[in-house]
C-alpha cells in the first residue's frame, strides 16, 4: 500500500507527476495546507513540519522530495526513471535531485524575500550562482541528469516552471523554456496537471468557498 499526502498546486505536485510517470497504484490523502485553522496537528506524526509531500509505503514514512523521489524511482525501477547504482548517470541524477531541495529552493526563497547575504553565509549559496549553474547544466544537457529523462526531471522542471512562470522569480531564459517544452509534452505530466486541477476545484482556497 502506498499513501501519498498531497496539496494541489504545491511542492508536492512534483511527486504527483512522478507517481503518474511510475504508473503505480496509490491512495491520495489531501492535506489542506492553506486551511484557515492550519493543518491538523495529527499530521505531524507523518511530516514533522506539517508540510507536503510525504508518503507512507508498507508502513514506512518518507518525507522530503529528494528522498521520496529516490525511494520511489528505485523501488519501482521497472519504469526506468532512475539510473542504476553502477551507471555513469547515477551521480548526476542524485546531484540534480538533492540540488533542487538543498540549493534551488532555498536560493529562490532568499531571492524572493530580498535577503541580502554573502555566499559563504548560507550553505545554499547565492541566487546568481544557482541561476548560472542551472542555466549551464541545461545548456549542455537535454535533461537534469544527462541525455535521458529521469525522475530528477520531475523535480527540476516543476521548480523551474513554478518559479519562472508563476512566481516570476526566475528569468525567462530560452534554455529554460526549451527544457520545459521537452518535459511537459509527456503524457504523465499532462495527467498530473489535469488531476491537480480537479483536486484544486474541491479546495476552498482555490474554489472561492469559505473554509
Amino acid at each position: 500500500m502506498l499513501t501519498f499526502y498531497h496539496a494541489p498546486w504545491s511542492r508536492s505536485s512534483s511527486i504527483l507527476w512522478l507517481l503518474e510517470e511510475l504508473q503505480v497504484p496509490y491512495e491520495l490523502e489531501m492535506i489542506d495546507i492553506r486551511a484557515r485553522g492550519g493543518v491538523p496537528e495529527s499530521y505531524r506524526s507523518i511530516q514533522p513540519s506539517k508540510k507536503v509531500p510525504a508518503i507512507v509505503h508498507d508502513g514506512q514514512v518518507v518525507t522530503e522530495r529528494a528522498a521520496i523521489t529516490i525511494y520511489l524511482a528505485d523501488r519501482y525501477s521497472q519504469a526506468g526513471l532512475a539510473p542504476a547504482v553502477n551507471e555513469a548517470d547515477r551521480a548526476a541524477y542524485l546531484t540534480a535531485l538533492v540540488y533542487c531541495d538543498a540549493v534551488f529552493d532555498p536560493a529562490i526563497c532568499a531571492h524572493v524575500q530580498g535577503l541580502k547575504y554573502e555566499s559563504n553565509e548560507y550553505p545554499f549559496g547565492t541566487f546568481a550562482d544557482m541561476l548560472a549553474y542551472v542555466e549551464l547544466r541545461l545548456a549542455n544537457n537535454s535533461y537534469a541528469a544527462g541525455e535521458r529523462f529521469t525522475a530528477a526531471d520531475t523535480q527540476l522542471a516543476s521548480g523551474i516552471n513554478y518559479t519562472m512562470n508563476i512566481l516570476r522569480a526566475l528569468p525567462e531564459k530560452p534554455v529554460f523554456k526549451d527544457y520545459l517544452a521537452r518535459v511537459e509534452s509527456r503524457p504523465a505530466y499532462r495527467r498530473a496537471q489535469q488531476l491537480d486541477a480537479e483536486l484544486a476545484s474541491s479546495v476552498p482556497f482555490f474554489s472561492g468557498q469559505e473554509a
